[in-house]
């Protein structure tokens, strides 16, 4: 009873009082493949000691990212973060506080927000951000929702470069509120011809750049046929360093802007969490999900910090309101603001131009081996390869020597033919010894 309080009866009368048969009821809507059939394979009991012996091995089985050359990306990347960035967020102001539920009283909170979101703003393009999202995916399927509430229309198109697991958020969204969401197939070399899906019935279209095969895609041609056809572009982004040396998608159209910002401050931690980035034109603005948080004068002519916008409005708009993205990111929209600020805009640039020559001499490296062809042609620190080989059986090969060579294509588009592609990133971590590393054992295991 210490750990289990409810008793079957207290169970069947809850279940009762819902309307179902069966706990198992409740999870009607989640498919059936992501369902375990049974328990999962550890043991039922240990004692405590135990617990941590078997836990330390299974976590002695990662390679940590810190530990060997690593050129793994697709859609989370390593990069240098400051030790200040760490030491400033540990404050306990900082690492203990909570949404602001009375946020005028809360104005050093509101102040970093106000910041990050002036931040997001700059680096995007856009007129308005939010105060963070929870990360790129879910700040895409966001956008998609939005950009229906704008429109009045709901069917999305989705371009074959968008990073398969945003696109899935998006499906997964999409079908709870019965919209439709057309998918285009992956788009390797960015050769699709998306514009040609765009009609009258189109909310919005969704376009990654760098796309999840790292090819820089020009979103002008495409925001133009959305605005003829009454539809809006979402821009999306996975790597937030790259809006130091590319075109930021508001100059290229970009209606709504949205993308993952782990780049910037938040480590790797296998897999999170992270801080999504959301930003909009002005006239959009109360479509916008999530917090918005604003500067202002106090009584005495001071300046302070308010929530201009705050998803508690729910409590009367009701099933108008905005998705209530609340209790977020705020740790890491912190450190993403710490380290931005320590690096400024020249040091931004500057980063992100040690990210693309790294990658340059990469990819000059990789196109001198045999067999090996490079397919993205405008990148900014990740690219494409194919091989003559299976990629998954090459990059399990080079783990074994102590390299994390990149992604499977397979990995992300199982069963669709792409075995032989594998996705390469370098950033400003990746040293001239690490390149020359990879390159070679990848010769090796070619041969």
């Amino acid at each position: 009873m210490r750990y289990l309080p409810l008793t079957e009866s207290d169970r069947a009368a809850m279940l009762a009082r819902v309307g179902v048969e069966d706990i198992d009821a409740l999870f009607a809507d989640v498919p059936d493949g992501a369902l375990l059939a049974g328990l999962p394979d550890l043991p039922r009991r240990k004692g405590e000691m135990e617990v941590e012996r078997v836990l330390g091995r299974m976590a002695a089985r990662n390679l940590p990212a810190s530990s060997v050359p690593f050129f793994v990306g697709a859609g989370a990347y390593k990069h240098h973060i400051p030790a200040s960035v760490d030491h400033l967020i540990q404050r306990s102001e900082f690492l203990t506080s909570y949404t602001p539920y009375q946020p005028e009283i809360a104005q050093g909170t509101l102040q970093y927000l106000f910041e990050f979101q002036t931040q997001v703003a700059l680096l995007t393009g856009m007129e308005v951000a939010n105060a963070s999202m929870y990360d790129g995916s879910t700040g895409t399927a966001e956008a998609v929702l939005m950009a229906h509430r704008v429109t009045k229309r709901r069917k999305a198109v989705l371009s074959g470069g968008l990073h398969p697991h945003y696109a899935e958020v998006v499906r997964t969204v999409s079908a709870m509120a019965g919209d439709e969401v057309a998918s285009l197939p992956a788009d390797v070399e960015a050769r699709e011809d998306i514009v040609s899906r765009i009609d009258g019935e189109t909310s919005c279209v969704v376009v990654q750049s760098p796309d999840v095969f790292g090819n820089l895609r020009d979103l002008r041609p495409i925001a133009e046929a959305a605005h003829r056809h009454g539809a809006l572009l979402v821009a999306v982004f996975t790597e937030a360093v790259s809006l130091g040396l590319v075109e930021s998608p508001g100059a290229q159209g970009a209606d709504i802007v949205v993308g993952e910002g782990q780049s910037i401050g938040v480590p790797l931690s296998f897999g999170g969490p992270y801080v999504g980035l959301f930003a909009t034109r002005q006239k959009f603005m109360r479509q916008m999900p999530g917090r918005l948080c604003g500067q202002t004068v106090d009584a005495e002519g001071r300046r302070g910090f308010v929530l201009t916008l705050s998803t508690r409005e729910q409590h009367i708009r009701r099933d108008k309101a905005t998705s209530n993205i609340c209790t977020n990111s705020g740790l890491c929209c912190l450190a993403f603001t710490i380290h931005l600020s320590l690096l400024g805009e020249a040091g931004l640039t500057r980063l992100a131009r040690i990210n693309h020559a790294g990658a340059v001499k990469l990819v000059d490296a990789l196109a001198s081996l045999p067999g090996v062809e490079v397919l993205t042609r405008a990148f900014f620190n990740e690219v494409t390869v194919r091989l003559p080989k299976p990629a998954a059986e090459v990059v399990e090969t080079l783990a074994r020597q102590g390299i994390l060579a990149g992604v499977p294509a397979s990995r992300l588009y199982p069963g669709q033919g792409l075995d032989d592609l594998l996705l390469i990133a370098s950033t400003e971590v990746n040293t001239d010894e690490d390149r020359a590393a990879l390159v070679a054992a990848l010769k090796g295991a070619l041969a």
